[in-house]
């Protein structure tokens, strides 16, 4: 739960140690329900690590994510605004060492509408910009495995997006 902690701010608490912007969104994230809390820092993690499947998170991205964060958190947008930044910083910072154990709390976290929402999320987050490219798509179905999904469940998941993948788009006769 090391992750969840750098997430939240809370090493270095006691002493005043940290970011500013860690402290400010440890502090509003702390008034929710630890569960509640702990859900939303995941699933935020999880939204930063999908946009940065292809090595740079793009301001499209960054705003679906915000919006995303602010609709299942039920926070203001300046709220929703530092958990992602957060988020993103933590994906960089330690996505590579943690990205598994996140994914794996979220499922003991959330209940199975909330993780069907939670895929669904993360490929709104993809086809922000141009399109879900390969890199992205492969990143949803490894989350998807991790969250306990069936691939038959993400197949079904991802048919809502087809129109935004762009392996597909040369086999449409058009490339668009």
């Amino acid at each position: 739960m090391a992750w969840l902690d750098r997430f939240l701010g809370r090493q270095g608490a006691e002493d005043g140690g940290g970011s500013a912007a860690v402290r400010r969104i440890a502090d509003q994230l702390a008034a929710m329900p630890q569960q509640e809390a702990r859900t939303l820092a995941a699933f935020a993690y999880l939204l930063g690590r999908v946009a940065l499947a292809d090595r740079e998170i793009s301001a499209a991205e960054s705003a679906r994510m915000e919006e995303l964060v602010a609709e299942v958190g039920k926070l203001p947008a300046e709220q929703a605004v530092l958990v992602v930044e957060i988020a993103k910083a933590q994906n960089r910072l330690f996505g590579h060492t943690e990205n598994f154990q996140v994914s794996r709390e979220l499922r003991d976290l959330a209940d199975e509408a909330q993780r069907r929402r939670l895929l669904d999320c993360l490929f709104a987050v993809s086809a922000a910009e141009a399109g879900i490219s390969a890199e992205e798509e492969s990143q949803v179905r490894q989350i998807a495995s991790e969250l306990g999904f069936s691939h038959s469940e993400y197949v079904a998941a991802r048919a809502a997006w087809a129109e935004h993948r762009t392996v597909l788009r040369g086999l449409r006769g058009g490339g668009s």
